[in-house]
């Protein structure tokens, strides 16, 4: 079993960056993709950035290119999102998501990181 643990988020002002981060623990770890996704109160959950594990590629939702980075570093792995010049709007809960090889989907899940940016 794989367990995702984000750590980063908090409140900050419009304007500010923050740093996420997720890392995994459990079996050996070779995801075929890790994301991160974030819902805000009643709204759906959103696919805000992802990368592929092997290979680095990236995916941004058109919202937040430019402003967002997505990152990891294999040998630790953690996945991280950058949040620069945040937005009110981007205020949500952040999930960090995995996807096996096995799976069509993102089948494991952190437990959120809170984000709250104060305009």
């Amino acid at each position: 079993q794989v367990q995702l643990v984000e750590s980063g988020g908090g409140l900050v002002q419009a304007g500010a960056s923050l740093r996420l981060s997720c890392t995994a623990s459990g079996r050996t770890f070779s995801p075929y993709a890790m994301a991160w996704f974030r819902q805000a109160p009643g709204k759906d959950r959103e696919l805000v950035a992802s990368i592929r594990w092997p290979g680095g590629s990236t995916f941004y939702t058109d919202s937040v290119k430019g402003r967002f980075s997505i990152s990891r570093e294999l040998k630790k792995n953690t996945v991280y999102l950058q949040l620069n010049n945040l937005k009110a709007d981007d205020s949500a809960v952040y999930y960090c998501a995995a996807r096996t090889y096995s799976s069509d989907d993102y089948n494991f899940w952190g437990r959120g990181a809170q984000v709250t940016v104060s305009s």
